[in-house]
């Protein structure tokens, strides 16, 4: 008797390997339930899990050296691409840095400080312990788990509640302040011995400062 095997169209054929941005789509969406767009490097979707504080790496990195040294609940993710850092903070946290600036009275300097929200987009860093292409975003702190990144996300509810996540408005004082030197370094204008480079005659409300 001959058995005639069909190889019609209604078969799936053999499955093929994902992709190497498939792979990294796929890992943020089914480990960590963040949404992600195709493309020629994949991305992550900001505004619906989180938001993002883009700064020059060198502001970013002192006042991240900064909470570090304080102590204050600074585990939230952080990537680093091109010269910059991008701090991943609480859903909802880009709509109240403008706010949070003019009530911090930075509001008027040009600090090249990027809040990004709803409807933005972020290059997707490789997953840890998976090498990135020259060029590429990576991960300077990378997520923990689906249960505990975004409770370490810095949110404005985290002062004086929640001691695993930064306080929204620590952290934007801190970064501005890095802004505003690093600023006046690349102008040639050093800030004084304090650290602090405060606008003359406007000291910080309620806050005292990095």
């Amino acid at each position: 008797m001959v058995v005639t095997v069909s190889t019609g169209a209604g078969l799936p054929g053999p499955r093929r390997p994902l992709a190497s941005g498939d792979r990294i789509r796929a890992w943020y969406e089914n480990e960590l339930g963040w949404p992600t767009v195709p493309g020629p490097g994949p991305r992550l979707v900001v505004g619906v899990r989180f938001d993002v504080l883009d700064v020059p790496a060198e502001a970013g990195h002192a006042a991240l050296a900064h909470f570090s040294r304080a102590g204050d609940g600074a585990a939230f993710p952080v990537a680093a691409q091109g010269g910059r850092l991008r701090l991943l903070v609480a859903r909802g946290s880009a709509e109240e840095v403008p706010g949070l600036l003019d009530w911090l009275e930075w509001g008027g300097l040009a600090l090249d400080l990027v809040a990004i929200g709803s409807g933005g987009l972020m290059d997707a860093p490789p997953p840890p312990g998976r090498d990135a292409s020259p060029g590429a975003a990576v991960w300077l702190r990378p997520p923990g788990s689906r249960d505990d990144v975004e409770s370490s996300l810095p949110t404005l509810s985290a002062m004086g509640g929640r001691r695993c996540a930064a306080d929204l408005a620590r952290l934007v004082n801190t970064v501005a302040t890095q802004c505003h030197r690093v600023r006046l370094r690349r102008a040639g204008a050093e800030p004084g011995p304090s650290g602090s480079p405060r606008v003359p005659g406007k000291p910080l409300k309620a806050f005292s400062g990095p």
